[in-house]
């Protein structure tokens, strides 16, 4: 990975060829008032990214700052958004930087995910009444992991001096790491395979071991744990399903209860 300065103060993250320094792809362009910490923040959620391959090679065009201005920064002391999202129960999610508490006692401006409390609320709602949360929570109510961690990484490659990322980091790092991962690919799978009218949900249950009597044979499949490890119904106790799954027990659905690959159901 390089770090390369261009004449007006920016700088350009490339991944090269080790050794031949040759099959350049971007990773992304740092304006002249970055820190140059962000370079190792950048580079650090690039590797850790499996799709790290889908970048863009690297043309004449990114060394020419004619050809990228870089915009000026927001003067505005107020929370500032970096995307909005919706989920389908109509609350906002937007990225933000906002004024807290970090280590030592000092107050700083931090990036932080944001929800609104009022579903379907217009801008005010958004602005004014709103709870921070994970970006493990904003995957979690979306049910998808884009564009959340893509702008999660893009704010923190970018992320203006006086603003920590830390925190936003560390929960980037973790939800790449977490050996829980999203199950509604599997859910969409299961449906696709009740759609052919050949199987139904205590037949894939059985398949993966799972019996409402607990010994096989006693009852048929338990299409209830199966409803409740897809996200169709909420666990004992539980108001909403739960949208995650372990990745080994995806695993086991997908390969004993649909025969097919893992990666075909993962999102």
């Amino acid at each position: 990975m390089l770090h390369i300065q261009r004449p007006d103060g920016s700088a350009l993250v490339i991944d090269y060829e080790l050794g031949t320094l040759s099959d350049g792809y971007l990773v992304a362009r740092l304006a002249p008032d970055e820190p140059l910490e962000n370079a190792q923040i950048v580079c650090d959620l690039y590797l850790a990214d499996p799709t790290r391959g889908h970048c863009r090679r690297v043309t004449p065009a990114d060394f020419d700052t004619a050809c990228h201005a870089t915009p000026a920064p927001s003067s505005d002391d107020e929370r500032r958004p970096a995307g909005r999202l919706q989920d389908a129960a109509g609350h906002i999610y937007r990225l933000c930087d906002l004024l807290g508490r970090v280590p030592f006692g000092e107050r700083r401006r931090e990036l932080r995910w944001t929800r609104s409390r009022v579903p379907g609320g217009g801008e005010d709602s958004v602005t004014l009444d709103f709870d921070v949360v994970t970006l493990r929570e904003v995957v979690g109510n979306l049910e998808a992991y884009e564009p959340a961690r893509t702008r999660t990484r893009e704010v923190l490659a970018y992320c203006p001096a006086g603003v920590c990322g830390r925190r936003l980091l560390e929960e980037s790092q973790r939800l790449q790491d977490s050996a829980f991962v999203l199950n509604r690919g599997l859910r969409e799978a299961v449906q696709r395979e009740l759609g052919f009218g050949t199987v139904t949900m205590g037949d894939i249950a059985a398949r993966c071991g799972r019996f409402r009597s607990g010994a096989p044979g006693n009852g048929g499949g338990d299409s209830t744990w199966l409803a409740r490890r897809i996200g169709e119904v909420p666990e004992g106790g539980e108001q909403r399903p739960c949208p995650w799954i372990r990745s080994e027990l995806l695993a086991l659905i997908a390969r004993d209860g649909l025969g097919v690959s893992p990666r075909e159901v993962e999102l």
